[in-house]
């Protein structure tokens, strides 16, 4: 085989891995990414066992650990600060082996960045289409939940579908011991930790499609969750609003296919979910490492292309579905001892990890 050409669409974490892998397995890689740099703000993310263990098949796990830092224990709580279910980590550990690690979206965005030669990665590089590829070999889209190769396969078959909520989030210059979620009735709020000085927050409330957006977000925020447990009151106070971002969430009609002969989709393009279990940057790390294995040494590129959707279409469609349930339940309103219950055994046993 001669050298074999792959164009990814998209340079986000999901991008940015199938990239390194697929020039681990001998191809010719170029990412579009139409943003005109990496970002250099973001939220943290939990980096659980198996998207860890997807990394060191990269070579890059050993440098996310040591660049982030291991999970601590989390409750979920009321607004009066009642404890409804404790976020066991050593448990988790003990199931998958490692701990969950925190990283911010952009040490790991720049640590996979780092692995690939200068000029592969394009900023300023929107693609219109898929036949603005027609002379690569593979077209990879990672280009997110609004994917422009997706369209492309799929034209509007599957359309994005609203979660219920709408979510605010963001960091803010405060310091928590321990992270966590607080669930009122059709609302919660949750912090993370992020490093000495600095904790990511985010809230939702159930919500219907479409409403107006408030004329002042963090007005709202106060409004609705200035009177829960501290450190709540606490960090809305330290937010300014340039540093609030509020939109619906969406998840994605699951795909009959992720492929064709010569196209794949991964990471949100494929199977945009619910933020509510942390998995998305998870599976499209995942996504990514499968991917580059299944085309590694082979000619019969759609072969290899079914084989990751076999292996990848199941597992992730699963945990969008639970992720959209677990999103449902911080929508309950009423019946709350029931909910409650619900959460403490969905966390004995957790999403894959």
């Amino acid at each position: 085989m001669g050298t074999r050409t792959a164009a990814v669409v998209g340079g986000g974490i999901g991008g940015l891995a199938v990239a390194v892998g697929l020039r681990c397995a001998g191809w010719q890689v170029t990412v579009l990414e139409r943003a005109a740099g990496l970002p250099e703000t973001g939220t943290g993310l939990g980096i659980w066992p198996a998207a860890l263990r997807a990394l060191d098949a990269l070579g890059l796990g050993e440098r996310v650990r040591r660049r982030g830092s291991r999970q601590a224990d989390g409750v979920i709580r009321r607004p009066d600060g009642s404890r409804i279910a404790t976020i066991d980590v050593a448990r988790l550990q003990r199931r998958h082996g490692e701990p969950v690690h925190l990283v911010t979206r952009p040490v790991l965005l720049a640590e996979l960045a780092a692995a690939l030669p200068g000029g592969v990665v394009r900023f300023d590089a929107p693609v219109p289409d898929l036949a603005a590829l027609d002379g690569y070999d593979l077209v990879v889209g990672a280009d997110g939940i609004r994917s422009t190769v997706r369209a492309g396969l799929h034209g509007d078959r599957y359309p994005l579908r609203y979660a219920g909520t709408v979510a605010w989030r963001g960091s803010a210059a405060v310091e928590v011991a321990t992270g966590g979620e607080t669930w009122g009735r059709g609302r919660k709020f949750g912090v993370t930790p992020q490093g000495p000085g600095r904790t990511n927050w985010y809230a939702a409330v159930a919500l219907p499609e479409g409403t107006p957006p408030p004329p002042d977000d963090l007005a709202e925020l106060r409004g609705l969750f200035g009177g829960w447990h501290e450190p709540i009151p606490r960090l809305l106070d330290a937010l300014t609003a340039d540093g609030v971002l509020r939109h619906e969430v969406h998840d994605l009609t699951p795909l009959p296919s992720y492929v064709t002969d010569r196209v794949a989709l991964l990471g949100d393009a494929a199977h945009a979910m619910t933020p509510d279990l942390g998995q998305g940057a998870c599976q499209a790390l995942i996504d990514a490492v499968a991917l580059a294995d299944r085309v590694r040494a082979t000619d019969d590129l759609p072969a290899a292309l079914r084989a990751y959707d076999r292996s990848r279409r199941r597992p992730t469609q699963r945990i969008a579905a639970m992720a959209r349930r677990a999103g449902w339940l911080s929508q309950v309103r009423h019946a709350l001892p029931t909910r409650d219950a619900a959460v403490r055994l969905a966390l004995t046993f957790g999403p894959p990890g």
